[in-house]
C-alpha cells in the first residue's frame, strides 16, 4: 500500500517547452551539467536505464550521449548495470505487463534518494500505444515519477538539456547525495 500511495502522491514535472527549445551549444550544457553534478551528487551521475517496452528509439538517443560527440562519461554522467549503483533511473517505452513486476523491483532496489524520469511519450502516457490490452500505461502507473522529456524519440540533445533542468531544480530544493 505505500508504494501506491507514493504514486499517488509524487509530483511529476513535465520538462517545459521553453527548456527544449532552448538552442544551447552542447559543450556550454555539458560543463554546466558537470558544475551541477559535482555540487549536488559530488562527482558523478549514475544512471540506470530501463526499457519498460519501447521500440528502442529512446534507447538508441540515451547510447549517443556514450558516443564521442556528447561523451557524456566525461562531465561525470554513467550508466550503470545495477538500480543499486544508480542515483536516476531513466525508464523508456510504455510499460507492458511483462515487465511492471521488474520496473517496480528495480525502483525498489534503488537507493534513495531516487529520482526516476520518464523519457519519451510511451513512458509519459502510453503513447500510440495507450489503451493496448498489453500495456499498463505509463510509468507514473507503477512507479513514482518525478520528472518526464517528452518526444517520440527526444533528441540526446534534449535529454541533455533536460538533464540540466533535472539538477537545477534538485539544486534549488537542496538534494544532495
Amino acid at each position: 500500500m505505500s508504494l501506491f500511495s507514493k504514486v499517488i502522491t509524487t509530483k511529476r514535472h513535465l520538462i517545459p517547452l521553453h527548456v527544449l527549445s532552448q538552442e544551447q551549444d552542447v559543450s556550454l550544457v555539458k560543463e554546466k551539467i558537470n558544475k551541477k553534478i559535482t555540487a549536488i551528487l559530488k562527482g558523478s551521475l549514475a544512471i540506470r536505464a530501463i526499457d519498460a517496452g519501447s521500440s528502442n528509439a529512446e534507447e538508441q538517443e540515451l547510447t549517443a550521449l556514450s558516443n564521442v560527440f556528447y561523451d557524456s562519461e566525461r562531465f561525470g554522467i554513467h550508466f550503470v548495470a545495477s538500480p543499486r549503483h544508480a542515483d536516476m533511473l531513466m525508464v523508456t517505452g510504455p510499460v507492458s505487463s511483462n515487465m511492471a513486476l521488474a520496473l517496480r523491483k528495480t525502483y525498489e532496489a534503488t537507493p534513495e534518494p531516487k529520482i526516476v524520469v520518464a523519457v519519451g511519450d510511451g513512458a509519459i502516457d502510453g503513447g500510440i500505444f495507450k489503451g493496448a490490452y498489453a500495456i499498463m500505461g505509463g510509468v507514473h502507473e507503477i512507479i513514482p515519477v518525478h520528472f518526464q522529456i517528452p518526444g517520440d524519440p527526444p533528441s540526446a540533445k534534449t535529454i541533455l538539456t533536460s538533464l540540466l533542468y533535472i539538477l537545477g531544480t534538485l539544486e534549488r530544493k537542496g538534494v544532495k547525495k
